[in-house]
């Protein structure tokens, strides 16, 4: 607030960043200050970058090892592809993994799972992000009806409708949306 600069920078929160973000988010002014003060805590810089973001989902799965599922996390939220994440991609995964209607967060979990940015999910990016999700909570009984492979193949051949192999945005976020045993494996916070 009152510095009249011309250039911005990674760490100034401007009237025209605000009201873009309270355009596409729930939160109010005074929420959007409280993250980006938080946000300056944690990466000074005003960029948090991959080695930052393991080390704070690590926090969150102490017993588990997050940097497999961080990696598709990351590169999600990385908007622009800079190898970095600002405040704005942040406090825009933020709400979309968490204010977001249920097809807007499984339309997020989607473009994660969606390895390939093809528009599908095949069995073998779903059986790397369930193998990075097992991994994340620490997740060691793989045998059976838990190996990521057997259960990858028993999800797509339970939600594709159309029998090409490969789930569509549209087939997962119904496939997720009609079975909550499903939902809570792919998506736990939906």
């Amino acid at each position: 607030m009152g510095n009249k600069q011309n250039k911005t920078n990674s760490t100034e929160l401007t009237p025209k960043h605000i009201s873009l973000l309270k355009a596409n988010t729930k939160y109010s002014e005074k929420e959007i200050r409280e993250w980006h003060a938080g946000f300056l805590r944690d990466c000074p810089s005003g960029k948090l970058d991959k080695k930052k973001f393991v080390e704070v989902y690590k926090q969150f799965y102490p017993n588990g090892k997050a940097d497999n599922f961080c990696k598709f996390a990351f590169d999600t939220f990385d908007a622009n592809n800079d190898g970095s994440i600002d405040f704005e991609e942040f406090l825009l995964a933020i709400s979309a993994t968490s204010q977001g209607d249920i097809d807007d967060r499984l339309a997020v979990a989607f473009d994660m799972y969606d390895i390939s940015d093809d528009g599908q999910i095949d069995q073998k990016e779903l059986t790397k992000l369930l193998t990075a999700m097992y991994d994340l909570v620490g997740e060691t009984d793989r045998k059976g009806d838990k190996d990521p492979k057997h259960r990858a193949q028993e999800i797509i051949a339970k939600l594709d409708v159309s029998g090409d192999k490969k789930l569509s945005k549209q087939e997962f976020i119904a496939g997720c949306k009609n079975d909550p045993v499903i939902r809570k494996l792919l998506v736990p916070n939906v």
